[in-house]
């Protein structure tokens, strides 16, 4: 197995911290907005406009990296703003507030996302690429495994409530913060000249990959959805965490099997897979009419983020040249961020109507992004580069 370097793993800790903290409050959501009289439509607003305010921010923290001497400041007030931001959740006393707290806690994610990923990308050969990426995305999903088990403990035996765990989150957070600091250090910036020459244009190639994962995410509604609907279904409240830590167990599973996976075959074709069992699942959940059936669903769905999550991030480093990397996956986290608006607002308003109606429509953006994906021409992985620094 190829060997990690020391900021592919401190950078993979501070997501798997940041992530416990995140995800002690994230399943809890639907269940609060509940509580608050709010349902379906209110958490596709919720997930929504959240995503689309951080995807803005994406683009131009992206952008303005690349323009730097330095990415790693950006990483480091991304973690801070949402570390401080996710626990004013337990204050919250009307909807609009949980959309204004959600957007700011992605505003945070906005401003790191784009930098780090242009960081940890810099610090591996382009052959280990997608298993990096791999790990990354393993880490984040194990504190997503995490985070619901604290979350219920905190519950079931300490009694607390909804709003004592989200106060309780900001203990991992600042965590995460402290190991960023003090852990990741940054390589010496890129010459001048290639600071230029990320000004120039995005490869058309790139353009046409992100047009395909646009189309893609304007069906990936909120994984939220699928709490919410076995909710509807009868789980109980106590339950939630644990149906969404076995989802991100799943994820954490395969993530760097499909990492690896993807560095063997080509980041194309793995992502393509996985978007097609995306498809496959979300056709089966109207199928799936009773909670056991659900939650296999759900598991089975949980493969896809193995066989995409490197592979995604791969595949625009393999297209994008180094000096336009920060912009490249600032645009990237922007067209998901942009498409996810309307994505969950629709699913949001179909949810409430006709479920079975809005699983069908993410079945086929996901189908459709899949063409558009196989469209698109790779050229062939870069020449192996220098072996990166520890």
């Amino acid at each position: 197995m190829p060997k990690l370097t020391k900021t592919v793993w401190r950078l993979g800790w501070v997501s798997l911290f940041t992530d416990v903290a995140t995800e002690m409050s994230y399943p809890l959501l639907p269940a609060f907005l509940r509580q608050l009289g709010a349902g379906g439509v209110w958490l596709g607003w919720v997930e929504g406009i959240a995503e689309s305010v951080g995807a803005f921010v994406k683009y131009a923290a992206g952008a303005r990296s690349d323009q730097g001497t330095r990415r790693k400041p950006y990483v480091v007030a991304g973690y801070t703003v949402s570390s401080l931001v996710r626990p004013l959740l337990s204050l919250a006393v009307a909807p609009w507030q949980v959309v204004a707290l959600r957007a700011s806690d992605r505003v945070g994610k906005g401003v790191r996302s784009a930098p780090r990923d242009a960081l940890l990308a810099a610090s591996v050969s382009p052959e280990t690429r997608a298993f990096a990426f791999g790990f990354h995305q393993m880490m984040d999903n194990l504190g997503a495994v995490i985070g619901p088990l604290i979350a219920f403990g905190l519950a079931g035996a300490l009694h607390f409530s909804l709003r004592q765990i989200f106060a309780f989150a900001i203990v991992p957070g600042l965590v995460a913060v402290s190991v960023l600091v003090f852990g990741v250090k940054e390589e010496a910036p890129a010459p001048a000249k290639e600071k230029h020459e990320g000004k120039a244009p995005l490869d058309p190639r790139v353009k046409r990959y992100l047009v395909a994962v646009a189309i893609f995410s304007l069906g990936a509604s909120a994984d939220s959805f699928l709490l919410l609907r076995l909710s509807h279904q009868g789980l109980a409240d106590a339950m939630l965490p644990i149906a969404w830590l076995s989802l991100n167990a799943m994820k954490a599973l395969v993530n760097v099997p499909g990492g690896r996976l993807s560095d063997r075959i080509g980041h194309k074709w793995t992502l393509l897979g996985g978007w097609t069992l995306y498809a496959i699942a979300y056709a089966s959940f109207p199928f799936a009419k009773t909670i056991t059936a659900t939650w296999l669903v759900m598991l089975g769905y949980g493969l896809y983020y193995g066989l995409t999550e490197g592979a995604e991030k791969a595949l625009l480093s393999q297209l994008a040249p180094a000096e336009q990397r920060g912009r490249a996956f600032g645009t990237l986290h922007a067209v998901t961020g942009f498409a996810v608006l309307p994505a969950n607002a629709v699913f949001g308003l179909l949810f409430d109507a006709h479920p079975e109606s809005a699983f069908f429509l993410g079945a086929a953006c996901a189908g459709a992004g899949a063409l558009a994906l196989a469209l698109v021409n790779i050229p062939k992985q870069n020449a192996p580069s220098p072996s990166p620094p520890p």
